[in-house]
């Protein structure tokens, strides 16, 4: 039996935008429409559950991305250019974000020994700190949002989400493949 919004037992809204396109094109297989409708809404939640974890930390997103970059290098070290490939950020706001981030004590920049032209970006103890407490709490989180899975669940997800996500890295571009429908 439907509810108020027509959803059977079970059903979200995601079912009932394939079970509408199922009666307009039954030709059509719509279960990637069914895959991705659901990555797209996971995806959103997700990215709200991650600025929270942040923000309990006293972090945004970006200062959370650097830090974590720097916390993970074997010298906790970058330089400007490094940390801009790995952010995909301009130099000028990458620049700006290193300021933002050493006016707040948690990182420090030093001459690079081995280029005068650049710099070195180091993570100070504040930073680790912030990045790990940062990071313990978005594992929770994260981890709350699984924990319907079984391990063998988790682990095929995992294997699934690499094929796609090597998919879309090798070239699935807009506008080659069917139109976006939700």
């Amino acid at each position: 039996m439907a509810d108020a919004r027509g959803y059977e037992s079970g059903d979200d809204e995601v079912d009932l935008i394939i079970d509408a396109w199922s009666a307009i094109l039954p030709d059509v297989d719509l279960s990637p429409l069914d895959v991705m409708s659901r990555l797209r809404r996971v995806a959103r939640d997700l990215q709200r559950v991650r600025e929270s974890a942040f923000s309990a930390a006293g972090l945004r997103a970006w200062e959370f991305d650097i830090l974590s970059l720097l916390r993970r290098s074997p010298e906790q070290a970058m330089t400007p250019s490094q940390l801009a490939t790995w952010t995909t950020a301009t130099s000028g706001t990458i620049t700006y974000r290193i300021e933002r981030l050493e006016e707040r004590g948690y990182l420090a920049r030093t001459d690079n020994p081995a280029d005068q032209r650049s710099r070195i970006v180091t993570l100070l103890p504040a930073g680790r700190d912030r990045v790990e407490s940062a990071m313990r709490t978005l594992v929770a989180q994260e981890s709350a949002l699984l924990e319907g899975l079984s391990w063998a669940q988790v682990a095929s997800l995992i294997d699934a989400l690499r094929t796609i996500g090597a998919t879309t890295r090798r070239g699935a571009r807009p506008g080659t493949g069917p139109e976006t429908a939700s």
